[in-house]
């Protein structure tokens, strides 16, 4: 497969069509004899999710797998934020699948070690890190079967489990993902004094740390606000805390960190809104941190189901939007202006305000429909 779909004339072909209807595309005979259009359109496919996910890839000679390992694959933005900090000398990833995080973990470690079960996907990271000029050892066997029959110790032990099942749906808890992280933790921790796990940024935060006594850190990690990834940290020599960081990556926004259990002591005071509003990045709201919050920046909360905050001086560093708001009525918004609208802990959702009162979306200034302890509120930026 290789040198036929890395053939020069394949790839211009690959190229040329990289905005064409792929379903269109598959019902076309290929031009190529040597290669099937099945085998084409998943190298545009590739090209099209490394243009927005990994494009240091975006190379001729490059080759990628099919969609699926795409789609569980880390952006280059997460996987470079991780490479930050992780370092030693011996790594290895248990489940290497397209090998995104583990091309950039490599760069802190002197060894390093891929396992693979799929052996048509080992052997496209195989080639690609050859094209790019990156050593590691490639391992082509499951994972529990690897665990069973080595005999190394590793500075960091990483993994990326699956989380679809058999009839490819989405799976959370971390017995039904594969593998099975429940059953294998002790192993893990064996082989690597610290094991770092992938996780869907849809797991609850107080489950893992229930299920996984080992953890020592978490990191929940958003990109543009959106949570990409829960990434968690196991020791044998664990302490008692448990680090927690809230990193938004490409917003400008300060990280957040703070000790899993500060939320159980912390306390909000309440007030209605001042002159400044803060809301919260989706990496703080995904923590839960809501009493934290209020607390250590010494903000008021609008209401216990409104997790936005308020001050009449600016706080500056607060991780998420900063906005300077006033109250107003309804009859003072006028139809077809134009707002970015929030709706928080109310019950109509933006499309309906939008509708409701003729608005249009965007521009600079913004309108919040939300919830304080007296009531509902409309909040206008100044």
């Amino acid at each position: 497969m290789e040198n036929k779909i890395l053939n020069e004339a394949v790839q211009e072909y690959i190229n040329a069509n990289l905005n064409t209807d792929l379903h269109a595309l598959l019902l076309k005979k290929s031009p190529f004899p040597e290669v099937f259009m099945q085998e084409i359109v998943q190298q545009i496919k590739g090209k099209q999710v490394a243009k927005r996910k990994f494009p240091f890839l975006l190379k001729d000679g490059i080759l990628f797998p099919p969609q699926l390992n795409l789609e569980q694959s880390s952006s280059e933005q997460t996987a470079r934020y991780k490479s930050g900090i992780l370092k030693g000398k011996k790594f290895i990833d248990l489940t290497s699948g397209f090998g995104i995080d583990a091309y950039y973990l490599s760069r802190n470690f002197d060894d390093v070690t891929l396992v693979e079960q799929n052996t048509e996907l080992l052997e496209i990271v195989q080639h690609n890190w050859t094209f790019l000029d990156r050593k590691a050892k490639f391992v082509n066997q499951k994972l529990e079967d690897f665990l069973q029959e080595n005999e190394e110790t590793f500075d960091v032990a990483y993994l990326d489990p699956a989380r679809r099942d058999l009839l490819k749906n989405k799976v959370f808890l971390l017995e039904d993902l594969s593998p099975d992280i429940l059953a294998i933790q002790e192993q893990l921790l064996s082989i690597s004094n610290e094991v770092v796990i992938k996780l869907s940024p849809l797991i609850d935060l107080k489950y893992l740390v229930s299920v996984l006594p080992c953890i020592f850190r978490i990191e929940i990690i958003a990109v543009k606000n959106d949570v990409k990834e829960i990434v968690v940290f196991l020791s044998g020599n664990k302490s008692q805390e448990i680090l927690c960081n809230c990193i938004n990556l490409e917003s400008g926004e300060p990280d957040f960190s703070y000790n899993f259990r500060e939320e159980e002591n912390a306390v909000s005071e309440y007030a209605e809104p001042r002159n400044f509003i803060y809301i919260p990045n989706h990496s703080v709201l995904k923590a839960g941190i809501f009493n934290l919050i209020s607390e250590k920046f010494a903000l008021k909360k609008l209401h216990p189901n409104t997790h936005m905050y308020t001050s009449h001086k600016k706080i500056e560093n607060f991780p998420g939007r900063i906005l300077n708001m006033e109250i107003i009525e309804a009859k003072q918004i006028k139809k077809k202006s134009q707002y970015n609208i929030i709706s928080k802990n109310h019950p109509l959702r933006p499309e309906q305000i939008k509708k409701k009162y003729s608005l249009k979306d965007g521009g600079e200034h913004y309108l919040i429909f939300t919830q304080s302890v007296k009531g509902k509120i409309i909040l206008k930026s100044v």
